[in-house]
Parts: structure tokens; sequence; C-alpha cells
């Protein structure tokens, strides 16, 4: 049994690492602002000469995260690649010409298929379900869309997930994603694909991305996965073979306040298999 002491730093962790795989919401921002602490962090492992992926669950591509990310005040230099769900997402609907797509989810998505050949549908006519979210994430749940996924499941439509998330921080509030819906969906039967982490594309084409700037690939031991979520960054990182520091300030906030260790008994009901290190803010 494994009893887990919070780290205070980065440089502490790092030795022998090459490569950081970053989750963005919830470490280096709140959905609101940019955490200029954990931004450093990530820079600093870089000028040093690391290299930083971001790894995110956002139903859009990458370019349109960098764009979300610089307004957020998270600058450019922080990382050197973004990979998202968004991204895989819009493979799967670049290859599925012809078919057509109910896409549900918020206005501010609609690059999931900007630029693609995609036929936006009824829900009636639909071939399959892209999901990117709520179409209002502010006041709606999952269960506001029983009536259309038991719709779903009757036409035995696909849902492709484009974020696995179930909740995220919005500043000091929790707002629902798609993966609620994905797992309503699948709770009632339907078949659901997810794009994003825990599952194992995003790393793949996170470890592509990686031997691309490094020039080489980079061994998985020496790979350092960072998140604040254990059912999908941690559960994603063990799954695909790397470590995982834990970032405690983030949706599971609330479990962590005012320890300082936990003891294994905790260690095991709060994450089942343990991550590497636990840290409350991502600092150097």
């Amino acid at each position: 049994m494994t009893t887990l002491r919070f780290a205070e730093r980065l440089s502490d962790l790092v030795d022998g690492v090459e490569v950081i795989l970053s989750d963005i919401w919830g470490v280096v921002h709140n959905g609101l602002e940019a955490f200029p602490v954990a931004c450093e962090a990530l820079h600093t492992f870089r000028q040093r000469g690391g290299t930083v992926i971001l790894i995110t669950n956002a139903p859009r591509p990458a370019d349109s995260v960098q764009r979300q990310l610089r307004k957020l005040g998270v600058a450019d230099h922080t990382y050197d690649a973004i990979v998202s769900s968004g991204d895989l997402t819009r493979l799967f609907v670049a290859d599925h010409p012809g078919k057509k797509m109910f896409w549900l989810g918020p206005e501010r998505d609609n690059s999931i298929y900007r630029g693609l050949d995609a036929m936006i549908s009824p829900l009636e006519q639909a071939d399959y379900i892209v999901c990117t979210g709520l179409f209002d994430d502010e006041t709606e749940s999952a269960e506001d869309y029983r009536a259309m996924m038991l719709q779903a499941r009757e036409r035995k439509l696909p849902l492709i997930c484009a974020n696995p998330d179930i909740v995220v921080e919005r500043g000091d509030r929790l707002i629902y994603c798609a993966g609620a819906i994905a797992e309503l969906y699948r709770e009632l039967g339907g078949e659901v694909i997810f794009y994003g982490k825990p599952h194992r594309p995003i790393y793949e084409r996170a470890m592509a991305l990686t031997a691309e700037h490094r020039g080489h690939a980079a061994p998985l031991d020496r790979v350092l996965a960072i998140g604040d979520s254990v059912r999908t960054d941690l559960t994603g990182a063990l799954g695909f073979g790397i470590d995982c520091l834990f970032v405690t300030r983030g949706i599971h906030s609330e479990a962590f306040e005012g320890l300082d260790q936990l003891d294994p008994a905790s260690v095991k009901e709060l994450f089942g298999h343990p991550p590497k290190a636990l840290m409350r803010e991502l600092r150097w």
C-alpha cells in the first residue's frame, strides 16, 4: 500500500523526463484565466530541453484551442504542440463523406466540422451523432437529453463523443460536458465512440508529435502526464503506460481540501492505482 505526500515543485519530479503530456483545463487555466505559475513551469521545462505537448479533451481542433489559450493569457512558448479530441473527431467526420451528421453541442464548437464535407441534418435523418457538449451548458444537464437519446437509440445511431469529460471547471463552478451525455447514451444501450482521454488514440497522436519535435521517439519511461481528473488523465496515463502527476486544484479539489498526505486507504479510495505524485498546483 502507498502513502502519498504532496510534492512542492515540478523540478523535483522531472529528473530523466524528456516529455510532458499536460492537460489544459484545470492545470494551466480554469476556463476564465490562465494560471501563470503553471505556464511558467512548463516553459521552464522546455527551456531545459524538454518537450511539452498539451493534450486536451476540447471538442475543437488544435488551432482553435490555441486561439482560446492566447485569449486566456497562455503564451505560445508554454508548449510545443496541442493534441485535441476535436482533431480526432474531425478525422472521423472526414472518413465518412456522404453520411449525415446530427451535431449536438453549443455554437462555439462549430469548428468541429468547419472545412469538412459534413452533411448536417436533423436527428430523424442522421446516420450518426457528433456530440461536442450540451446546447446550453450553463443551465442544462445530461438528463435534459434523455428523450433525445432514447430516440437515437431506437434508430441505432452511433454517438461520437468529442469530449469524454463529464464535468469541467468554469471559474469556480463545474459544468457538464459531452461525456455526461455519452455516458447516459451508453447506459441506455446506445453505441458510443469516444475520442480523447482516457482512450489510446489521443496519446498515440501526442507521441507521434513528440517524435516530430524531438527527431526521435521518446521512451515511455521518460514521459510524464499531468492532469486533474482521475477518470480521464490518471486512467489514460496508466492505461498508456506512463507516469502521472495529479494536480488537486481542479475538479476534485474538495476531496483534497486540508490534506497534507494521503494514507493507503484514502489512496485506494480516491485513485485505485495511485499517481506518481500529487501537487496542489503546477509550479516549477
